[in-house]
Formats: C-alpha cells, structure tokens, sequence
C-alpha cells in the first residue's frame, strides 16, 4: 500500500515507532519520494528538470530537496485532501510568507509530543511560559499551535504577550515551589527580559529559545546569545528549538547549541556550490522530514550547518546564507570560520 493512501493512525505508526533503525527510515524515505515526486505537482516539476544522473537513488542522502522559497510562492501539496488549517511564516513587513497546511492535526500532534519528550520527558512534569510576542500577534503560526498544545498536557502554562511582571511573578512562584518549568521564547523578548537582571534561574527552570530577532534587535551568534541569556536570567545553559513553518518536525538543543533531530528527521548538508553533493564539512542544511507526508518531506532550507554525529542525528547551524531573507525560528548568525 502507497504511504500517502495509509490511514492516518497507520501512517504516524511507522513513522514513530520504526524509524530508530537506519535501514528502515532509508526505505520509507526513497519509497516516499517516489510517491511524492509524481503527487505533489510543484515537486516533480522540479524534479524534471534535473539531470537523470541525479534521480538514480538508493539512499536518502542522494533525494533531491525542494527549495525552501517555494513554500512562498506554491501551493505544496501531496494530497487532494482538504486541510485543517494552514500555518504562514513570520518574517518583516513586506516579505512574502511560506504556507504549509495542515492535514493531519493527531499525527502533528503526536510526533511534536514524542519530539519533545525524547529530549526531556513527560510533559505532564511542566509547567510552561511563552514569551512569543511577534507569534502571539499573527492567528496561523505553528510554533503557537504546537505550545498550546503542549499546555494542554502540561502541569500548567500561560502565554506571556508584553506583561514581563506576571511572568516574573510566575517564575518567582515556580522557584519558590520547585516546580518544573519552561520558559520557551522569541529571542527578542528573552534578551528584553534578561535585561532587567532580576536572576530568575532555579534549577527546575528550562530556558529554551526559538531564535528570531524580527528585526527589533541586531543578529549576533548563538554563543553571544546564550551567554547575555544566561547571565541575565540567572540559568547556567540555555535551550535551542529547531523549527520552521515548513516543517512538522522540531529538533532541540540542550546543551551548546548541538541539536539532535527526532529518528523520523534526517539532516543531510550539502555543498554550497553544488546543493547535490553531500558535504562533510559545512554547507546548505537540508531535512528529511518524513511528518511531511502531505506536503514535501524533503526540503534545502536557507540554514548554513554541518552534521556531527550521523548515528546519533546531531548537527549545528552555523547561520544563514548570504542571499536568503531574514526570518523564521531561527535568525542566528555565525562565524563561519567554524566551518
């Protein structure tokens, strides 16, 4: 039976519970592609007009990854289903936004959770604060979508718009109770509140932040980041989320901005001079998001990293490439001297 014609339950199955062994995500994601480059109508066009040398596949690594702008200007779909919603991207006044609807809310669901709680257990434990002005703003941001969910299977939470003393005063309670909490955010707002220098750290508190200056503060490097964070907020490491409205899939970064993909995730970095041959160096990020079932599961994002770790699924982003627009979850850039 086709992937795309499988029961949603069906479907979320494999793709959560099967795709540990490498082996077995390689198959889903050739025989993936093959049903999405004849389904999805903006993809196999672009498959075309590549060289046949290049379609001759029999491993992940070699699928050819649709770039990401055309999320912007294309309707991508894999499926004559009707969606459920539609999430758009954040991005600057005047820029166009990428869609990705959504047609399966309990398989999104599901593997945001299981993501989630692979890198720091049950949900049930926290208690979470988002401070996530710029999202809470827009009605379709899928980062919203998925802290709201993660709330309602959570001890708690509360989304913080601009009111910086109920959150401290949410905090302040929380680390007199020792209660297991995290506090997700823009950026730009975790650095307003750091700023105020009140030590809010306690050893129950995760800090995780979402990137994204939006324009209100200047770029700077994920290390400087997380030092002005730690410093000011009182905590002794800062949490990353990877994510983009392109994606159903997050990876998150405990630790030194080392993020480790979910087993139905797979980052592939290719050449910046050539976004078909893989480097092992530095170059294009490109995911393997197999949650896509119904859009494109295979897309080059505008993110400059390297793998570290094949077996282990950790990579780095380094920062963004010259000529992609500012925006997204992640708006870090970087010393490529690293590379």
């Amino acid at each position: 039976m086709k992937l795309l014609d499988l029961p949603t339950e069906d479907y979320t199955y494999e793709i959560l519970s099967q795709t540990d062994s490498e082996e077995h995500f390689n198959q889903l994601a050739l025989q993936l592609f093959k049903e999405q480059s004849e389904a999805n109508a903006v993809y196999k066009q672009y498959i075309s007009h590549l060289p046949d040398r290049l379609l001759k596949i029999d491993h992940y690594s070699q699928i050819p990854c649709m770039p990401i702008q055309f999320f912007k200007y294309h309707e991508i779909k894999s499926t004559t289903r009707k969606a459920s919603l539609q999430f758009e991207s954040s991005g600057t006044t005047g820029q166009v936004r990428s869609k990705h609807a959504l047609y399966e809310p309990e398989c999104y669901h599901r593997i945001t959770v299981k993501g989630f709680e692979a890198s720091y257990g049950p949900l049930k434990n926290f208690e979470i604060l988002a401070l996530l002005p710029s999202y809470l703003e827009r009605s379709n941001a899928s980062l919203v979508y998925m802290v709201e969910h993660f709330m309602k299977l959570s001890a708690g939470g509360n989304f913080y718009l601009n009111d910086f003393d109920a959150l401290i005063r949410k905090l302040k309670e929380n680390q007199k109770n020792q209660q297991k909490t995290l506090l997700i955010g823009v950026s730009f707002a975790l650095l307003d509140l750091s700023e105020m220098q009140l030590d809010l750290g306690f050893d129950e508190l995760i800090v995780m932040e979402t990137g994204g200056m939006k324009g209100r503060r200047k770029e700077m490097i994920r290390k400087e980041l997380h030092e002005l964070l730690s410093k000011g907020l009182g905590v002794n490491n800062i949490h990353s989320e990877y994510g983009m409205t392109e994606l159903l899939s997050q990876a998150y970064s405990t630790k030194d901005g080392i993020f480790h993909s979910p087993s139905w995730m797979r980052v592939v970095v290719k050449d910046i001079t050539d976004p078909f041959l893989v480097s092992k160096r530095s170059g294009k990020v490109n995911v393997i998001d197999l949650a896509n079932r119904y859009s494109c599961a295979f897309i080059e994002t505008e993110d400059i990293g390297r793998v570290l770790d094949f077996e282990h699924r950790s990579f780095e982003v380094l920062g963004r490439s010259d000529i992609s627009e500012v925006r997204g979850c992640n708006l870090m850039v970087s010393d490529m001297n690293k590379g």
